[in-house]
C-alpha cells in the first residue's frame, strides 16, 4: 500500500515540533506563580508572556528545521525525529517565511509587554529573537560551537522566568531567578539528550556540540548532573525561608527522573527520542506542581 504524503497543516506541526512546547511553558508558569505568591499576579501580561514565549519557541524550531538542514546536520542518517525539511515536506524558502511569521508576531506581542514592563523587555525581546536565529543559523551559529547548552539555560529558565515576574510585578527578587535555574537546568537536559542522541551524525556535520567536544559519557553525566540541579533548586527555597514547604511537591517527580536518568546511561541512539519526549513532559509535571507549591 502508497504511503499517503501528510498534509500541508500537518507538516507545519511537525516543523513547529509540539514535543518542545513544554520547555516554552514551564518558565512562565513558575514565574506567575510566584507573581501570584507575592500578590503582584496580572492576568494579560502573563498571559502575553505565555504566548509569546511559544511564538518564540515556534520561531526557533522553524529556524533550526531550515538551518540544520543546509548546513548537513539532518539527513536520511538522522535518528532523531524526522524534519520537515529533510523529508521534502517544506521548502527552505517557506520555513524561512514561517520563522519570519512567527517572530514578527512575538515581536507583536512583544510590544504590549513593552508597554507592561519597559525597556528591559525590549532588550530581552531582541536578544530572544536573535538567539533563536543565531542558533543554528548566521555565520557563527551558537549550536555548532558548543553554546547551545548555555543559550537554553538562559533563555528558558533564567530570562524566561524573570521575564514574566518583571512584566506583571516590575521588580525581580532573587527568588525568582533562583526558581529560573530549575527551569533552565531542565530545558537544557532536553537538550542535552537530544546531543547525545545525534553525536555521531553532528560530529560528521561539524556540528560541535559539548556532546561531540567531550564524548558520549559526558553527555550523560550532564544530564543527570542538570537534573540533579532541578530538584535541588525546591530544596534550596525553602531552606533559606524563600519559599514554604509546599514546593517540595515537585519532588513528586523524582522517581521518574531517576527512571529517565538511568535510561539516559544505558541506551544510545534512536531509543532516545523517547526519553526526550519524557524529560519535556517531566519538565511541565515538575513545573505544574513546583507553580502549585509555591502557591501553597
Amino acid at each position: 500500500m502508497a504511503a499517503v504524503a501528510p498534509s500541508h497543516l500537518s507538516s507545519w506541526v511537525l516543523a513547529g515540533r509540539p514535543r518542545t512546547l513544554p520547555i516554552a511553558v514551564a518558565p512562565v508558569l513558575v514565574g506567575s506563580a510566584l507573581a501570584a505568591a507575592d500578590g503582584r499576579f496580572a492576568p494579560l501580561p502573563a498571559a502575553a508572556a505565555l504566548v509569546g514565549a511559544l511564538l518564540l519557541q515556534v520561531g526557533a524550531n522553524l529556524a533550526n528545521d531550515v538551518f540544520d538542514f543546509e548546513k548537513g546536520a539532518d539527513t536520511e542518517k538522522r535518528l532523531g525525529p524526522p524534519r520537515a525539511a529533510q523529508l521534502g515536506l517544506l521548502t527552505p524558502g517557506a520555513l524561512r517565511s514561517g520563522t519570519a511569521l512567527a517572530f514578527a508576531a512575538a515581536a507583536c506581542v512583544g510590544v504590549y509587554l513593552v508597554s507592561a514592563g519597559g525597556w528591559p523587555i525590549a532588550v530581552l525581546g531582541a536578544a530572544a529573537i536573535a538567539t533563536g536565529l543565531a542558533y543554528t543559523g548566521g555565520p557563527w551559529p551558537l549550536g555548532y560551537h558548543g553554546l547551545g547548552d548555555a543559550a537554553v539555560f538562559l533563555f528558558f529558565g533564567l530570562a524566561a522566568s524573570c521575564g514574566t515576574y518583571w512584566v506583571q510585578a516590575l521588580e525581580l527578587p532573587a527568588r525568582v531567578a533562583f526558581a529560573g535555574v530549575a527551569l533552565g537546568a531542565l530545558a537544557t537536559s532536553i537538550l542535552a539528550v537530544n546531543n547525545l542522541r545525534d553525536a555521531a551524525t553532528d560530529a560528521s556535520a561539524g556540528k560541535h556540540t559539548l556532546a561531540v567536544r567531550f564524548g558520549e559519557s559526558f553527555a550523560r553525566r550532564q544530564y543527570t548532573g542538570l537534573l540533579a540541579l532541578a530538584y535541588l533548586v525546591p530544596a534550596g527555597l525553602w531552606a533559606t525561608g524563600a519559599a514554604t514547604a509546599g514546593v517540595w511537591l515537585a519532588w513528586l517527580t523524582l522517581p521518574w527522573a531517576l527512571k529517565l536518568a538511568g535510561r539516559v546511561r544505558r541506551e544510545s541512539g534512536a531509543p532516545l527520542n523517547e526519553v526526550l519526549a519524557a524529560t519535556a513532559r517531566l519538565e511541565l509535571a515538575f513545573s505544574a506542581l513546583f507553580a502549585l507549591g509555591i502557591l501553597c
